[in-house]
């Protein structure tokens, strides 16, 4: 016999049918008249992370919500991921409140808005500001033109007729998914330096989690308690396995002995992927014989960073 029950699923299952751990951010988008308005969420998620020639998150809303209206119209919006505070998430929830105008929203509200980086970058052009108290920011960009979804525009609050996307713009009657390609990443000093040098346990930042609308009157969450570090298992092929692949990787690139040991600890599925980076490398900086020397900066993923 079964240890687990058969549960119904039903709509919004991640709350209603599940216990779903997320995270609490708020998303700042432009109104019609270029003001910056804040809307909390949790279904937000990464979606390209490698090998697209950008990368991604998925923002899945109600497509009557002030945040998806703004996004169908300007396209552009900011991810705060606000640290654990209850003042914080008090403000959070209070902002969630479905049917409320950006100007209700907004009034008295408790959170220090900036100019971000792609107004720095774009002076002629307007962006939604980023929320001050925020450990990082993702500044983003809709890709309007995935899914055919560049013709979707804002105006309908009752829900929209079909026909509907799959992944991109409006997705169903009342639903849409935005995939916001990411354009910068802001952090502050702390957990920048935490990720260019090396992080250590105090360097996470305190996260709020949360679990949706448990039930009628509470938006649950959990507080930050501080991260444990547990060892990755580490199992190491050989020098000649390597050696093996790297030598049919290209005719022309080619590895020193010193350099194939540098790869060992890489696990086998993702060797040949990790060889392509270094012939890449290789290419880009006029490179034939790959050494011990030139893995330590092919490694060094964030040394421009560091040397600035």
């Amino acid at each position: 016999m079964s240890s687990f029950k058969d549960l119904r699923i039903v709509d919004n299952f991640y709350q209603t049918s599940a216990y779903y751990p997320m995270p609490t951010v708020l998303i700042s988008t432009l109104t019609e008249d270029g003001k910056t308005s804040l809307g909390p969420y949790s279904l937000i998620a990464p979606y390209y992370v490698a090998g697209k020639g950008y990368y991604a998150m998925l923002l899945n809303c109600r497509n009557s919500s002030n945040t998806a209206q703004h996004l169908l119209r300007e396209g552009k919006c900011a991810i705060n991921f606000i640290p654990d505070s209850r003042k914080y998430f008090k403000e959070a929830v209070r902002m969630g409140w479905p049917g409320d105008t950006p100007e209700e929203k907004m009034k008295d509200c408790k959170f220090t808005l900036e100019e971000g980086l792609s107004a720095l970058d774009h002076p002629g052009e307007r962006f939604p500001k980023v929320v001050a108290e925020s450990f990082q920011v993702f500044e983003c960009t809709w890709m309007r033109e995935l899914d055919g979804a560049q013709d979707d525009k804002p105006g309908e609050l009752n829900g929209y007729p079909g026909p509907y996307h799959d992944f991109n713009g409006i997705t169903s009657e009342f639903g849409a998914h935005f995939i916001l390609r990411i354009d910068h990443i802001l952090m502050k000093e702390k957990q920048y330096n935490g990720i260019i040098n090396g992080v250590k346990a105090g360097d996470f930042p305190r996260v709020p989690v949360d679990y949706g609308y448990r039930d009628s009157k509470n938006f649950w969450y959990t507080k930050f308690r501080r991260p444990i570090p547990e060892l990755l298992p580490m199992r190491e092929t050989s020098v000649q396995s390597v050696r093996y692949a790297a030598d049919r990787i290209d005719d022309k690139i080619k590895f020193t002995d010193e350099a194939c040991a540098r790869l060992v600890k890489v696990p086998r599925i993702f060797l040949p992927t990790a060889l392509k980076g270094c012939v890449q490398w290789a290419r880009e900086n006029n490179v034939t014989l790959i050494t011990e020397e030139h893995m330590d900066i092919i490694n060094d993923k964030r040394s421009k960073e560091k040397k600035k």
